[in-house]
């Protein structure tokens, strides 16, 4: 292989690969890129398309030993074989659930950040010796014992977390291929819980915070330390929303002009917007002046926002005697809004929920001023429950 003057691109040039073949093994050449990386490769002819395979970088084999690799390359092509499909189904054979788990979350454009932070959580707690593990080498047996294992402890994160597997080893069917183009992955080990019905029947929670029980809860949120996470508890039980859309709320959702917040992201893909109740208003009014963040609840964390404050829950569970959750707060908004004989439209309005078999709804144009008189109601027939602090606020 003779030494060859390498070219510069010159500036707004296209930048191009340049190749130097070796006059003695026809395919066996060194590919420098316009970054200065010089390669071997060897290449063929394989099915009528030219396959380039890359035997590594100058300077980490020399030309003999790359001219001997590209030999052997060379050869098996000669005898039928495909190299490149083979380092190809070789690569996906030892594909490990971490590797995987990332490539599915690559694929899975619409994930939203909570869900994704919820897929992370299910991998790296009950699959977190699993991480290195290659597909195939996690069995049916493996799955079906890990399943009854997590369930000890919680059956609703068992379940959870297998369907997330599910899901990975469902993408990775569909993705990684041997030399012929057949999957690597021909069954989803978590199918088993299936074939055996070994899925826990979990009962959906139907917990929530008595309207006899607000008064000691709303009295032990005064006692946080930090304002933040009590105007989120708060704004939650007041506008029924899921954590998470309160937590991504920005100020730019905020319109004080027309007292609305407008939730982008939601559960059903639909914008939610909601008009503001007097103490809504209030509350996001002194918290937009001491504002220093683009949120609406900020915290020192890598999104930027609150995610799930259980340090506070547990502490305002304790001092109140009231155990809940963040959904027990939704809850909590809708049986009271369903107590006041709210209107069946307005109340699907307020939570955004949307019936796919219900046509008559299609027809119904919902301005949100219609929800002011409703959403107002729900909120003073909270203040009065939490009476002893409606003055102050």
């Amino acid at each position: 292989m003779d030494k060859v003057e390498i070219p510069v691109p010159k500036p707004g040039e296209r930048k191009t690969q340049a190749f130097y073949r070796d006059s003695a093994i026809p395919g066996f050449a060194l590919r420098v890129t316009s970054g200065g990386v010089k390669s071997f490769i060897a290449e063929k002819r394989i099915n009528g398309k030219v396959r380039r395979m890359t035997l590594g970088r100058y300077g980490h084999l020399t030309v003999e030993q790359a001219r001997r690799e590209a030999m052997q390359v060379l050869g098996r092509v000669a005898t039928g074989k495909d190299p490149i499909a083979e380092k190809k189904e070789k690569q996906a054979k030892s594909v490990t659930l971490h590797e995987a788990f990332e490539d599915y979350l690559k694929t899975r454009k619409d994930l939203k950040a909570s869900t994704i932070h919820d897929y992370r959580r299910s991998m790296n707690g009950p699959f977190a010796d699993w991480q290195n593990k290659a597909l195939l080498d996690i069995t049916k047996d493996m799955v079906e014992l890990r399943h009854r294992t997590l369930g000890k402890r919680s059956p609703a994160r068992a379940n959870n977390a297998l369907r997330v597997l599910r899901a990975i080893f469902n993408h990775a069917r569909g993705k990684y291929e041997d030399a012929k183009g057949n999957p690597i992955i021909v069954i989803n080990p978590v199918d088993r819980l299936s074939q055996n019905r070994a899925w826990y029947k979990v009962t959906p929670r139907q917990t929530l915070i008595k309207p006899h029980q607000l008064a000691d809860w709303y009295t032990a949120t005064y006692q946080l330390n930090t304002e933040t996470t009590r105007d989120y508890l708060h704004f939650i039980l007041f506008t029924g929303l899921r954590r998470s859309e309160a937590s991504r709320l920005k100020w730019d959702d905020v319109d004080f002009g027309d007292n609305t917040i407008t939730i982008a992201e939601t559960k059903n893909h639909q914008p939610h917007t909601l008009p503001l109740s007097d103490f809504l208003k209030k509350l996001l009014k002194r918290r937009a002046d001491i504002a220093s963040s683009p949120y609406v609840f900020p915290a020192e964390s890598e999104r930027g926002y609150l995610i799930e404050p259980r340090t506070a829950v547990e502490r305002v569970s304790k001092l109140s005697g009231v155990t809940f959750t963040l959904h027990d707060l939704r809850r909590t908004f809708i049986t009271i809004a369903e107590s006041l004989d709210i209107p069946a439209y307005a109340l699907k309005r307020l939570l955004n929920h949307k019936d796919p078999n219900d046509v008559t709804a299609g027809y119904i144009v919902s301005d949100v001023e219609r929800l002011r008189i409703p959403m107002q109601r729900i909120s003073d027939f909270i203040l009065t429950k939490c009476h002893h602090h409606s003055e102050s606020d």
